[in-house]
């Protein structure tokens, strides 16, 4: 137990000296972060409420600027539109002086054939395509409420539906709601879960050919048994591996949720036991997929050579990508039951389907214990191959010759 700590803590420690790792696990959701600050720093279109009108923000968030109505359309400025934001001027002279002078930043000509034509002149000295579409809702709500009189009644017709779903069937079978979110979030949950395993181990499959390549390997296995050296390998990266999803998954709550940017449609309820199943489905799917990799890194020659061949061991997990379109539309079908339940491809198909929610309760759990004994399975077969890998050194890598080292007796 001792050596295997001690295999754990150097793989860690040489994990935290490389910066592929450290900018993958913190580099890319740190840019994640400034990019999505930038954006809220430029603006954007604003969201519309229940009733058609924007969703308003604060006068102070907005800039002072002016029309000139010169078709007669615009009677008054609708209460929506905060006070003072939008001034009313004779002429375009007028107007344009206001706007030197600092009164305004800048102002909208309507023509006298508006109605007819639709055409709008936006006067700006410092034009900016982004903040300029951020507040050109004030005037399109203007103008939307003045063609239609003012009348709350007819100014229903920007949002003519107010939608509140009543389900009747039972909780846990509640599955149809009209939102695109529907398909993103548990395809999203299914391409983060693969992307974080597949470059966890890929670290492995890295850490294991240079140690061959460099024979390092050899001079471990003399004072250590090849189960120990790939169970401390495994539990490190699988640490690494759960750290770099934490703070991945961090970051997405962070810029979905509390950037308030995206919310859940009505109807639509992500299962509090996404989060305890999708660690147990992480730390058994990186069990199963990286001790495979280890055994990849004990046979191919060359760390080139392991990056090529990773497609021998990951093919369940682009099965699960290509099915995965069919296993959101049905996630209680055949397909989809079968898939969840198969041992290399149920981390992916379960976490998929236990955010859609209607998973019935024995099926994770029967999941989760069928991987746990292939990863026993593997974990085992694959410590075979170390003990022989001295003896395959140099030797071209074939599917073949990886097939017979994984079930060749001891």
């Amino acid at each position: 137990m001792t050596k295997t700590l001690l295999i754990l803590r150097y793989e860690m420690a040489a994990a935290f000296r490389r910066r592929s790792f450290l900018f993958m696990a913190f580099g890319l959701p740190l840019i994640a972060c400034l990019v999505f600050m930038g954006m809220s720093l430029l603006g954007g279109d604003r969201p519309t409420g229940s009733t058609g009108s924007p969703a308003l923000p604060d006068a102070h968030e907005l800039q002072r600027e002016g029309y000139v109505d010169l078709s007669g359309l615009i009677e008054e400025i609708h209460p929506d539109v905060p006070r003072g934001i939008l001034t009313a001027y004779p002429d375009e002279d007028s107007a344009r002086q206001a706007m030197h002078s600092g009164e305004i930043a800048a102002y909208y000509l309507v023509p006298s054939d508006y109605v007819e034509t639709g055409n709008l002149i936006y006067v700006n000295p410092n034009y900016r395509p982004v903040s300029a579409e951020g507040q050109a809702w004030v005037m399109r709500w203007t103008l939307f409420a003045n063609l239609l009189g003012n009348d709350p009644e007819r100014m229903r017709a920007g949002q003519p539906m107010d939608v509140h779903v009543t389900a009747l069937a039972p909780a846990d079978m509640r599955q149809e709601v009209d939102s695109p979110l529907v398909f993103y979030i548990p395809y999203g949950m299914m391409m983060l879960s693969g992307m974080v395993l597949m470059m966890s181990a890929g670290l492995l499959l890295n850490s294991v050919s240079v140690e061959k390549q460099n024979r390092t390997m050899e001079i471990l296995l003399s004072s250590i048994t090849s189960r120990q050296m790939l169970i401390g390998k495994v539990a490190a990266l699988g640490m690494l591996g759960l750290l770099q999803a934490a703070v991945w998954f961090g970051t997405a709550y962070f810029l979905l949720g509390a950037g308030g940017r995206v919310e859940l449609p009505p109807g639509l309820e992500v299962p509090a036991s996404v989060v305890p199943w999708g660690i147990v489905f992480f730390v058994l799917s990186y069990a199963v997929y990286a001790s495979q990799m280890a055994g990849l890194g004990a046979l191919v020659p060359s760390a080139r050579e392991a990056s090529q061949s990773m497609i021998l061991v990951m093919w369940p997990i682009l099965i699960s990508f290509v099915f995965s379109p069919m296993l959101i539309a049905d996630p209680h079908g055949a397909l989809a039951t079968g898939l969840s339940l198969f041992p290399l491809t149920a981390p992916f198909s379960m976490m998929g389907r236990l955010v859609v929610g209607g998973v019935p309760w024995w099926q994770p759990w029967l999941a989760a214990a069928l991987m746990a004994i292939t990863a026993g399975f593997i974990i085992r077969m694959v410590a075979r191959m170390f003990r022989a890998q001295t003896l395959l050194a140099g030797q071209p890598f074939s599917a073949r010759r990886y097939v017979r080292a994984l079930f060749a007796r001891t």
